[in-house]
């Protein structure tokens, strides 16, 4: 129930994204991706992949019982991939969160989240940590994080949803995975140790 569902929604015309000035009518806007967050607060603080939430126009927030609310950036870090995001719902199902510095090669987890958007909901998918401290770069920015390694199954729309341990504690927030043909189960999660600074900053 600390897994969310996030619909980033873009302003879109001939093909084309344009930036949202917030006086423009975006009823036009179209459904552009969806991935996965965490709930952090119970007062709506939700943590995600800055990937998940770059260039909406408008974000949606679907609890796991199916409660829609509108959502609003607060803070982002595009080189370690990370977003903070808030409704104004209350009293919502916050996740506890291990410390990821526990974590050995070899741990079961399990990754939760939203593989495909909305209509696959709540999945959640079983693994090992298959190594710590692996160096992922961001194609993108050239930044690069040192990453669990996991073989739980993560596919689009995972991105910012939880790995977490047999106790059901965060232990990473999964963001990509290598898709080259010939490879397979290479998932790869944000450590929780990691994020912690840039998520209370």
């Amino acid at each position: 129930p600390s897994v969310v569902c996030i619909q980033n929604y873009q302003i879109s015309q001939q093909g084309f994204v344009f930036g949202y000035s917030g006086e423009e009518d975006n009823s036009n806007s179209s459904l552009a991706g969806e991935g996965s967050g965490i709930i952090i607060s119970e007062d709506g603080y939700i943590v995600t992949n800055y990937h998940v939430i770059e260039g909406a126009t408008n974000l949606q927030v679907i609890t796991s019982d199916g409660l829609t609310y509108e959502a609003t950036l607060v803070g982002e870090d595009t080189q370690t991939d990370l977003a903070v995001i808030k409704t104004e719902a209350i009293g919502l199902p916050a996740a506890e969160f291990a410390t990821s510095g526990d974590l050995q090669v070899g741990d079961e987890v399990m990754a939760v989240g939203n593989p495909g958007g909305l209509q696959l909901n709540s999945s959640v998918t079983f693994g090992y940590v298959s190594a710590l401290d692996r160096p992922v770069t961001n194609s993108e920015t050239g930044y690069t994080v040192k990453c669990i390694q996991t073989d739980a199954a993560i596919n689009p729309g995972n991105s910012g949803g939880p790995l977490v341990n047999m106790y059901g504690q965060v232990v990473g927030i999964n963001s990509s995975k290598i898709i080259t043909e010939g490879y397979e189960g290479m998932g790869f999660a944000i450590p929780v140790s990691k994020a912690k600074d840039i998520l209370d900053q």
